[in-house]
């Protein structure tokens, strides 16, 4: 396939580190934003010319709008957008503080947006591109001690959803990753957990312990979202890992046989 150049937030760990290093390793250029650029000097130094980097805070939407403008203007076209900054909030519903929620929208949810909405015009302009976002296996399934999250990923289904059918006709594709476990930093170092209320306490430790050892390869998970980008018809929603599979499965199954059952009361209130 042709070398393309990617856009992609997050890349100093995780999933944004490992899809940076297989797409330098097969000779793509990418444009790597992170809170630190020190972080991937060793990526610098081994592919000169093919990285370009910056340092971005993607909860400050004029830093997203300014390092999008810049990558643009500094490497001309952008085949592939990825947003993949993100973390986790761990608590109940009213365990966290304001302050907390506040920040954990703003990234995961308001970061993306802005994302999105900076990089559309010129993928338009340049006549088609591929946003990629990263959702989770807890976009469309819910778990306890993770309400917050579970909100914010809900949300980045909603708007890539309505956001999908908007692009379907200007050439720009769209895809949703949902991802399962895996093997990363992003239960510990990235964890943002809030202190425990007495009532919760117990509970929450036992669910929270009762996640099981994450199984997926985040070297495999970027060969499988280049191979997304690469498809003729690039899959709108993507998931990795065979607990992904089936906590989606599950899910859905669940709420589909809740529909179906309100199908004889929910007619009752149209019009007569």
């Amino acid at each position: 396939m042709a070398s393309k150049t990617w856009f992609i937030t997050g890349t100093s760990t995780g999933f944004g580190r490992a899809l940076t290093e297989e797409l330098l390793a097969r000779g793509d250029r990418v444009a790597a934003t992170l809170r630190r650029p020190a972080a991937i000097d060793d990526l610098a130094a081994r592919y000169d010319g093919l990285l370009w980097r910056v340092a971005l805070d993607v909860s400050r939407p004029a830093q997203v709008r300014q390092a999008v403008d810049d990558a643009f203007a500094a490497l001309g076209r952008i085949d592939v957008v990825v947003s993949n900054a993100g973390y986790s909030l761990v608590g109940a519903a009213e365990e966290p503080t304001d302050a907390q929620v506040e920040r954990q929208l703003d990234t995961n949810v308001l970061g993306s947006m802005t994302l999105a909405r900076a990089a559309l015009p010129h993928l338009r302009s340049q006549g088609g591109g591929h946003l990629i976002q990263f959702s989770s296996v807890g976009g469309q399934a819910a778990f306890p001690f993770v309400s917050i999250y579970n909100a914010t990923k809900w949300a980045m289904e909603g708007f890539y959803e309505a956001l999908a059918q908007e692009v379907a006709g200007l050439g720009i594709a769209t895809t949703l990753v949902e991802p399962g476990g895996f093997r990363t930093d992003a239960n510990n170092r990235s964890v943002d957990a809030a202190p425990a209320l007495p009532v919760y306490a117990g509970l929450r430790e036992r669910l929270l312990g009762n996640f099981a050892e994450p199984v997926g390869d985040p070297a495999r998970l970027a060969t499988a979202v280049i191979a997304a980008a690469e498809a003729e018809q690039p899959p709108r929603r993507l998931l990795l890992g065979s607990d992904a599979y089936a906590a989606v499965h599950d899910s859905l199954t669940a709420r589909l046989h809740e529909v179906e059952a309100q199908r004889e009361s929910a007619p009752r209130t149209d019009h007569a």
